[in-house]
């Protein structure tokens, strides 16, 4: 199919002017032993002053090469290897390093995808953020103090200033985000390029950080660069839509004008794969299950994911397989010298899951989801309460019983390259539990890794990979083979999908309801995405500020929410008044 670009129209743009942004048919590779491998291929866009453009496309297709092509941050041996970047008139491709030393923060803000691998953990937090700022010239001594607790501020930590001498491994996924959002946004630059900026983040610190990106752009010009796989959030703050597979540009175009009629066969196939979209069918299945089941795609995601929302309607009255009981974490926080303070990260939590289903936990980052699921798994002591699983109290569990439960409790981390040693190829990344818990010869193991790469959609090659040659949702995608290698009975995901783009997310989420049915899983699933919450939970338990505010059945929670705190949550899902295509 021919390539036809669309040339961006917006109110709030002059057009007149020159674009800030002009990407004339750029290429770039990377060298292997092989030869030169293409990663981007003949792409271009336009963007002015003033404008947000949203990429989007699967996991490898070449969005954030593309971005990382535009500020010369390319990954191991990638090289642009042909086309223009016009920033302001002036081709970057062509400048030294040098000079784009200039560029970079000042004039062109990145914030990267992976928040925990892009902050460096022996530094505090006040020493980065500060560090950026003298470094882009925006303050210094005092002032750049000054200024770094107002970034922060910015990007939506309140208690920024008792944060400073805080390390990134004492925040939350969510936290690091904001982090590098502000780091991102310090220098006000004239582009921001932010590489799933909020996929980290729960959906009313999405908004606040997406609102945030809305006044500067408002007031002070400056033009947004997203790479995302939300298609919400395309919908709802991006004017302009750029569709990427396989390295290629296949529609561009106004945002609104693309999701609501999709020209491109593989456009149709990301809307269709939208969860808010597929959200609202489940929801009209229970009245029309038939009709709606023909409007589908064809994907076996949708038809499972309407099946299990009838299963809700009649659940069995199993046992509990899990049982937290009034469970509490208290940690020390070092202040000033020896002095510490006391943070009560989890409160008085309790809540039950059968065997079978599965329960979200929800709520802002920082509310203390991710502590519970460690609390759950034994990688951190109850301070006080109890923890039932199959009727034994797991709390203090040592040598081969620990051994034991953690085979049948298996875990899903957010961060998937936080999580994989990056020494280890991905063939022995996931054979790593069977050999720690001596299962199968080295034949049976090999047959299980390649079983597992099938289930996760990886070709048997990737084995001899390693995750920096991976994309964040190839990395994911390993995690969850991983987690499955020693067929638990329970598996804790922590923003398992998060980091996925939407074709991919319908995979893992189609491959999980497929074993939940077939293998009697149970799943504890913790998300700030509630579009996906709503495709996959049985019932959902809301946690704000360590407590568990409200729990409900799925259903009951999204049409009749009692608090005000869950009634917020629901109404900042992006794009949840769009009316996606077909």
């Amino acid at each position: 199919m021919s390539q036809t670009i669309i040339e961006p129209v917006n109110d709030s743009a002059d057009l007149s002017k020159e674009p800030l942004l002009q990407i004339r048919d750029l290429e770039v590779g990377f060298q292997t032993q092989h030869g030169l491998v293409p990663a981007v291929r003949g792409v271009s866009l336009t963007l002015y002053a003033g404008q947000t453009l949203a990429i989007v496309g699967e996991s490898g297709s070449g969005k954030t090469t593309t971005a990382q092509a535009i500020i010369k941050l390319l990954a191991g041996t990638g090289k642009i290897t042909g086309g223009q970047i016009l920033f302001e008139g002036r081709d970057l491709a062509g400048l030294s390093d040098k000079q784009m030393q200039d560029v970079r923060g000042r004039l062109i803000g990145y914030v990267p995808q992976d928040p925990m691998s892009n902050l460096n953990p022996v530094w505090n937090i006040g020493f980065q953020v500060e560090e950026a700022i003298k470094a882009n010239n925006v303050a210094q001594g005092k002032a750049a103090h000054q200024r770094t607790i107002q970034v922060l501020q910015e990007a939506g930590l309140s208690d920024a200033e008792d944060r400073l001498k805080q390390f990134p491994h004492q925040f939350s996924g969510g936290m690091r985000q904001r982090v590098l959002i502000g780091i991102g946004l310090s220098a006000r630059p004239k582009l921001l390029i932010a590489d799933e900026p909020t996929s980290a983040l729960d959906v009313t610190v999405q908004r606040q950080i997406l609102d945030h990106l809305g006044t500067l752009t408002r007031d002070y010009g400056t033009s947004v660069l997203f790479i995302t796989h939300d298609l919400g959030l395309a919908a709802e703050r991006a004017e302009q839509l750029v569709v990427m597979y396989k390295g290629k540009v296949v529609e561009s175009g106004p945002s609104l004008e693309i999701l609501a009629n999709p020209q491109h066969p593989y456009t149709q196939r990301l809307v269709a794969a939208a969860p808010s979209l597929a959200s609202r069918r489940i929801q009209s299945a229970k009245s029309d299950a038939a009709d709606d089941v023909e409007i589908f795609s064809g994907g076996s995601l949708d038809t499972t994911l309407v099946a299990r929302a009838a299963e809700r309607e009649q659940a069995a009255e199993t046992a509990d397989l899990i049982k937290v009981q009034n469970i509490s974490k208290m940690y020390r926080i070092r202040t000033k010298g020896l002095k510490y303070t006391e943070l009560l990260a989890v409160n008085d939590v309790s809540f039950a899951i059968k065997k079978g289903t599965t329960t979200a936990l929800v709520g802002e980052s920082g509310s203390g989801k991710s502590t519970v699921a460690k609390l759950l798994l034994q990688l951190e002591s109850i301070t006080s309460g109890q923890i039932e699983f199959d009727g034994q109290d797991v709390a203090g569990l040592k040598g081969a019983a620990l051994l034991k439960f953690r085979r049948r409790v298996q875990p899903v981390f957010q961060d998937p390259y936080g999580s994989l040693d990056p020494q280890y190829n991905v063939g022995n990344t996931i054979a790593e539990p069977l050999l720690a818990h001596k299962i199968g010869t080295s034949a049976e193991r090999q047959a299980r890794v390649r079983e597992l790469l099938d289930q996760v959609s990886l070709p048997w090659a990737t084995r001899y990979r390693y995750p920096s040659e991976l994309s964040g949702g190839q990395r994911q995608r390993i995690a969850v083979a991983r987690a499955l290698a020693l067929k638990p009975d329970v598996l804790v995901l922590d923003e398992a999908v998060s980091a996925l783009d939407v074709l991919v997310q319908g995979q893992i989420l189609n491959l999980l309801t497929e074993l939940q049915t077939e293998l009697g899983l149970t799943y504890l699933f913790i998300t700030h995405d509630l579009a996906v919450v709503r495709l996959v939970a049985d019932n959902v338990c809301v946690m704000q500020k360590g407590r568990i505010v409200e729990t409900a059945s799925t259903d009951e929670v999204f049409d009749s929410p009692r608090e005000s705190y869950t009634q917020e949550l629901l109404a900042a899902i992006p794009g949840g008044n769009f009316q996606f295509g077909r």
